[in-house]
């Protein structure tokens, strides 16, 4: 593996960052560098994540752009041009509008105002990833990673399927749960919140117009957030649909999902509203329980951590695929600049670099989601008032709400290359 000859990476883990970063360097340096992507559901299809969708910010658009899947996807994605937050009560006959975001032309990372946004199913995401990876060279094998030996050179692997074989590099991408992190005993910080997030995809009578709501309840935040059109509303004519993220009491969610299928949908009639007029079940709904956890290194011996093996945030912000595109767009970078001095990308100052990179960002990501969550999962009266006057604040001084919309569009900070939009 030292010298000239041929560096191998492999991705345990076929979701969306490991596949981006599979596909961003295999592009980059073609045959010289040998990249695999292992994941058992390769072979049945379960990494597509069929049912969700994600908001792809900025940022992450421009490096889908620059890996050339972006064309792929554009008909599967809807631009969040805006937003408005709202916080009441379930029983509240108005739930009034505190704090309005909106694309300007004139904000820095936006040209003739571009979305900060778009929501993508994510089927059609994985599936171009997928497709591009296989057409650069990306060896996809559904098989696991089950143990991993570092050693001075390489990194030795052994197979679910029993096979052994060596690496110069090995990204763990193997989820919230990774066997590869604790095999690396690289330790984890995090808690369970006595919540679940609900997803489901919702078909409605009017149009969205491309604005996502964030209706802050009692029991978290119930989300709305704008799909392309698509569906049918029982009428045989085409219906608009939007994506929604409820979060609710963990301790709830039986009651709130276990009856039949009118009630299911009463119960998100109650939080959606009657503003897109009525509304049908497209899909879902699941539920899913939620957590915050960070692992304490990045990074081990010829070992990085990606995704959901590197950290887990509250949903409240939308941001956690983008955390982990920005990551594979860190490590692409780190690695890429490597190889191209002749170094060994494998090499722990390399890591390293990395880690050092992602890590900052990443713990203050998961501080404002988790206090987010905490400020406004509550119905003491002068907790509602002042984070009223607060989103009040906010919503009358631009300057600040342009920082807001910067974060939200990964266009804030040093970046890394790809997605600034730039070749690794």
């Amino acid at each position: 593996m030292g010298g000239s000859g041929q560096r191998r990476v492999v991705v345990a883990g076929a979701g969306i960052p490991g596949l981006s970063l599979a596909l961003a360097l295999k592009q980059a340096h073609g045959p010289a560098l040998s990249v695999t992507v292992c994941d058992p559901a390769l072979a049945s299809g379960a990494a597509r994540h069929r049912g969700r969708a994600f908001a792809v910010a900025a940022g992450g658009r421009r490096m889908f752009e620059r890996l050339g899947v972006w064309d792929a996807v554009l008909a599967a994605a809807e631009p969040i041009r805006d937003m408005a937050v709202s916080d009441s009560r379930l029983a509240d006959p108005v739930r009034p509008v505190f704090l309005t975001f909106a694309q300007e032309p004139s904000a820095q990372d936006a040209q003739a105002g571009e979305p900060f946004a778009h929501m993508v199913e994510a089927e059609p995401l994985v599936d171009a990833l997928l497709a591009a990876c296989a057409a650069a060279g990306v060896v996809l094998d559904a098989v696991g990673i089950a143990a991993a030996d570092p050693g001075p050179e390489a990194i030795e692997l052994r197979r679910t399927d029993g096979r052994t074989e060596s690496a110069t590099l090995l990204v763990a991408a193997d989820g919230a749960r990774s066997r590869l992190r604790e095999g690396a005993g690289i330790g984890w910080v995090g808690w369970s919140y006595p919540q679940a997030g609900i997803v489901a995809t919702i078909g409605h009578e009017r149009p969205h117009g491309g604005r996502a709501w964030e209706h802050f309840l009692p029991s978290g935040p119930f989300a709305i957030l704008p799909l392309v059109d698509g569906g049918d509303l029982g009428n045989g004519k085409p219906g608009h649909r939007s994506s929604i993220v409820w979060t609710e009491r963990a301790a709830d969610v039986p009651a709130l999902l276990g009856g039949g299928p009118d009630e299911t949908l009463a119960e998100i009639e109650r939080r959606f509203g009657h503003g897109l007029g009525r509304i049908v079940l497209e899909a879902g709904p699941s539920a899913h329980p939620l957590a915050f956890g960070i692992a304490r290194r990045f990074r081990a011996d010829r070992l990085a951590l990606l995704g959901d093996a590197a950290h887990v945030i509250h949903p409240i912000a939308g941001q956690g695929l983008n955390l982990g595109l920005a990551g594979a767009a860190s490590l692409a970078q780190a690695v890429t600049d490597a190889l191209r001095l002749g170094l060994d990308p494998g090499a722990p100052d390399v890591l390293r670099a990395y880690e050092r990179d992602r890590r900052f960002e990443t713990l203050a990501m998961g501080a404002m989601t988790d206090g987010l969550n905490r400020l406004f999962s509550t119905d003491a009266l002068p907790v509602r008032l002042a984070r009223d006057l607060g989103l009040g604040l906010v919503d009358r001084l631009p300057g600040l709400k342009r920082l807001f919309i910067g974060q939200a569009a990964a266009a804030r900070g040093t970046l890394p290359r790809l997605l600034r939009g730039q070749a690794l």
